[in-house]
């Protein structure tokens, strides 16, 4: 089954709203067999509306449109509905006490603008509204499915999950669609694929089978997509194919279960019993902070120390003043004295440090934007890396955060750096 989804909105149209439901919706979709084909953003305008109703539904097989279903004068979708299928409104009792109960329990009294939402197409299927006011409808014609959801993110999602899913569930799509997303960093989005060789051979020559590119700041994601009849064999596919990629580039892959780099490197530091301490000049902090959004990080992760000035840097970390003096701040050399003199004074397994410049003033020809030192100390080694990041000055910090838990990982698995 091929479908379309579209949202309805003029706050979606100009900005002011992001549309996060479209991602949910096809994520959804998919896992049931249904294959997204198009995605359309309309404004609150009745004749727009309509158009788009038409060409989805001579084109796809089901269509799943969200918004426009609230009490104002801007809300037009319910409208829009039923001069598509030539209906007319009936009201719904099941909807109507759930809107006196919504207001019940909030101590109010609805008014009659919150009450007429409880009138529904007629001959539709009606999806209740446990967290909110406006009903979800689904229209079955001619062997095509119609569905209209509340545009409120929290109510959507309920809907969806709750009546919509398990429906498809029941309907026979004929195919099965699987995907793996393979999280990989420290390489650029070009280097990745030549590595990856041909992807025809990757993919096993297979049509029903295809791969993505996901370049972002934190390193590229591959996105495998297996289609199929059976789930056995889709299965079986993706992880033939999975096998192939990894044969290819297994020391830049981080992740294939959805867990962020913060995460990986924290279950390696508890399986091996480690702690860590952190001293960061450039990058203000962000490495802690995505260290510490993780829940249990406290086990292994003791101390983070933001050093942005020279006098704090000899201070908090017994850098030498000498060594500032005789290569500056942002070098290998104080990278190093930084990773030594956390881990030492914090009492850690591993210290790690940052020292570099973000921008987008501060470079020079010997030290260009986007130059930073990355200090790695354990109690075998005391080392530094060079990295030479493009961008904005955020861009600089986010990358250096994560090559910095990328160098963790990867000394932590005894990886070659």
């Amino acid at each position: 089954m091929r479908a379309e989804i579209i949202n309805i909105g003029d706050e979606l149209l100009i900005g002011q709203v992001v549309n996060t439901n479209q991602s949910y919706i096809a994520e959804k979709l998919n896992a049931v067999g249904i294959n997204v084909c198009k995605m359309t953003t309309v404004g609150d305008n009745e004749c727009d509306i309509i158009q788009a109703f038409d060409l989805a539904y001579n084109t796809y097989d089901v269509v799943v449109v969200t918004g426009g279903l609230g009490p104002t004068h801007d809300d037009v979708t319910r409208s829009a509905v039923c001069r598509f299928f030539n209906s007319d409104l009936v009201l719904n009792e099941e909807a109507l006490a759930n809107i006196r109960n919504f207001f019940a329990q909030r101590k109010k009294e609805p008014r009659k603008i919150n009450e007429d939402q409880a009138l529904v197409p007629r001959d539709c299927v009606v999806f209740q509204n446990k967290i909110g006011i406006a009903p979800g409808y689904l229209f079955k014609r001619d062997n095509k499915f119609f569905i209209v959801l509340p545009g409120v993110p929290v109510e959507m999602k309920l809907m969806l999950e709750e009546c919509v899913i398990p429906f498809f569930k029941k309907v026979e799509t004929g195919l099965i669609i699987r995907h793996l997303t393979i999280k990989t960093t420290g390489i650029a989005e070009s280097f990745l694929a030549e590595e990856i060789g041909s992807v025809e051979d990757i993919l096993l020559n297979d049509e029903n089978a295809s791969l993505a590119f996901l370049p972002s700041t934190y390193g590229v994601w591959l996105r495998v997509t297996v289609k199929g009849k059976t789930a056995e064999e889709v299965e079986d596919k993706l992880n033939q194919i999975e096998r192939r990629i990894r044969r290819k580039i297994e020391k830049y892959i981080y992740s294939t279960d959805e867990k962020e780099l913060e995460e990986v490197v924290g279950e390696l530091l508890k399986q091996e019993n480690l702690t860590l301490s952190i001293a960061e000049s450039c990058t203000g902090g962000l490495i802690a902070d995505r260290i510490t959004n993780v829940p249990g990080s406290s086990e292994y992760f003791k101390t983070g120390v933001v050093t942005y000035s020279n006098e704090s840097k000899i201070y908090e970390l017994g850098v030498p003043l000498e060594l500032i003096k005789k290569h500056g701040a942002v070098s290998k050399e104080v990278a190093e004295s930084m990773a030594f003199g956390i881990r030492t004074k914090a009492n850690t397994d591993i210290g790690l440090s940052t020292t570099g410049i973000a921008g987008p003033s501060g470079g020079s020809p010997e030290k260009p934007v986007g130059l930073v030192w990355i200090g790695y100390s354990d109690r075998y080694c005391t080392m530094a890396l060079q990295y030479n990041f493009g961008g904005l000055r955020r861009t600089i910090k986010e990358r250096a955060s994560q090559a910095c838990l990328e160098l963790l990982r990867r000394k932590l698995l005894k990886i070659e750096i």
